[in-house]
């Protein structure tokens, strides 16, 4: 496949600018300048800038035309054929992303093309770095059942959504502002557009968004910029699994967003788990409440509603201490669906 060096010779020659005088301009030799117009040699950024103002060629069309040739030359010298390229393609679930509109495909017919949007989407050079810099950046004990790659997509899906969120400045005393507002937040019905406003109010992203399927996430934390954000998936379909499933993410920022700067939290450490897990259950009921719940069992409903406490965050912490069974009717009728 051609790139722009033999654009570029045929702009020198309907000019009528020589190669030595052109690379005169540019400050190269003159084998340098004829090995990139014979597509012999790769133009560096620097040199597509210069190019671009001594032409008037959009630097934009030079970069597109040299990353399709360096695309193009990648994809055929690692595979035997097509249909080998486009299996590549489709382990990036491309099919799936198209159909969520995650990924704009403008010409399905071109692997070329194909492969070209695929890195545009994950913001990466080139596909030899993918799997090193999806390893650096994600704190993720890989199971059996996950996969990380899905898990991948599925962040940077939403890493496009909060470019859509203003969000206020952030710092540490934000989260005691969010955390009371929170309580009264969760007393009413499950509203996706109200719990983002209120987490933007308070200078946290948030994004609640469905993933491939058998991605296997509930959520992550990251820190963009200076400001938390904290990533949903649709996965759990109660209220009380889904707060704890939040609060569990509002606790690695309370804990770790120093490490939340360089790296996607899923899954740290036991230790960095554990606590985000008890940060979460202490979140949702205060021990002491909890116990003046368990020491006035027949006027549970009262505390509950004295403190903010939805009763599907009390049967489910009934159900999970064995107090009650997950089968009993008190669990089965208190249990909040949410749509997402």
């Amino acid at each position: 496949m051609f790139g722009f060096g033999s654009m570029l010779k045929d702009y020198l020659e309907y000019h009528k600018i020589s190669q030595s005088d052109f690379a005169d301009k540019l400050g190269i030799t003159q084998k340098h300048i004829n090995n990139i117009l014979n597509e012999n040699a790769d133009i560096s950024e620097d040199l597509m800038i210069a190019i671009s103002l001594i032409t008037d060629i959009d630097v934009n069309l030079i970069t597109f035309v040299e990353t399709k040739k360096k695309l193009y030359n990648y994809l055929n010298n690692r595979f035997s054929n097509e249909k080998e390229i486009n299996e590549f393609l489709n382990s990036f679930y491309i099919k799936e992303m198209e159909k969520m509109n995650w990924i704009t495909l403008n010409d399905k017919t071109s692997y070329l093309q194909n492969a070209y949007d695929l890195l545009k989407y994950l913001n990466v050079r080139d596909f030899n770095i993918f799997e090193k810099y999806s390893k650096e950046k994600i704190f993720f004990k890989k199971y059996d059942d996950s996969n990380l790659k899905k898990v991948f997509l599925w962040i940077k899906r939403c890493d496009s959504l909060i470019e859509n969120q203003s969000v206020s400045n952030y710092n540490s005393s934000n989260m005691v502002l969010l955390l009371n507002d929170l309580k009264k937040e969760r007393t009413r019905p499950f509203n996706k557009s109200s719990l983002i406003k209120l987490f933007n109010k308070h200078g946290l992203y948030l994004v609640i968004e469905e993933a491939l399927k058998g991605t296997k996430i509930r959520g992550c934390t990251k820190v963009v910029g200076d400001n938390p954000a904290i990533y949903m998936t649709c996965y759990l379909k109660e209220k009380s699994s889904f707060y704890f499933a939040l609060y569990h993410e509002l606790g690695h920022v309370k804990s770790d967003y120093n490490k939340a700067k360089s790296k996607v939290i899923i899954d740290g450490d036991d230790s960095l788990e554990k606590r985000a897990d008890l940060f979460a259950a202490n979140q949702m009921i205060d021990e002491k409440i909890y116990s003046e719940i368990l020491e006035n069992i027949d006027d549970k409903e009262n505390i509950c509603k004295e403190n903010n406490i939805p009763l599907c965050f009390l049967y489910s912490r009934l159900a999970h201490d064995k107090r009650i069974k997950y089968t009993d009717k008190l669990y089965l009728d208190s249990r909040e669906k949410i749509d997402y």
